[in-house]
């Protein structure tokens, strides 16, 4: 037989309509079984865990199917509680599915410690400028009988003097001896 006479034939167009039929049922049972185990149609919203403490979330996110993950802990800003949640990810109002990951960057509990420089001998401006940038407050200024004038001789906190080298939580106050420029 030839195969212009084959492809005339009632039995090349019986392949061809199971063919077509076959790829149309397997399109349609593929996209069926995609919306049946994605959970297409799903839609959980997503809550406003901000300033939220993680015992908090953690039973928010239950309640909802949802899990969370800390992925990072920011510098530390007063303005929200101790190991509460700065950020999320997606954000509130963000629709999910059941199990999805809410990822959070969280409060720590306190400033980092950061090292005390070693000052001494260095200007009134110097020592300002080098202790703000690095996330101190400059206090007050006392003056001791030095011949330099506005030259660092000790750092106090607290009431305390400090040591080149000791930690101190960013944000603290450090206040400066200075040298009066007298004799």
């Amino acid at each position: 037989m030839s195969v212009f006479k084959f492809i005339k034939s009632i039995s090349f167009f019986k392949q061809v309509a199971i063919a077509v039929a076959a790829f149309f049922i397997i399109i349609f049972g593929v996209q069926w079984w995609f919306g049946f185990t994605t959970n297409h149609d799903q839609k959980i919203e997503v809550p406003d865990l901000h300033k939220m403490e993680l015992s908090d979330v953690d039973v928010k996110l239950k309640e909802l199917n949802l899990a969370f993950v800390v992925i990072d802990s920011a510098r530390y800003n007063p303005a929200y509680p101790n190991k509460s949640v700065i950020e999320q990810e997606p954000e509130a109002g963000d629709f999910v599915k059941e199990n999805r990951k809410i990822y959070l960057t969280v409060n720590p509990s306190k400033y980092n410690d950061v090292v005390i420089p070693d000052l001494n001998g260095k200007t009134k401006r110097q020592a300002v400028t080098h202790l703000s940038s690095i996330g101190f407050r400059i206090g007050d200024f006392s003056y001791v009988k030095d011949i330099g004038k506005d030259v660092v001789r000790g750092m106090r906190h607290n009431k305390k003097s400090l040591k080149p080298g000791t930690k101190l939580p960013k944000n603290s106050v450090i206040h400066l001896v200075l040298g009066d420029g007298k004799r």
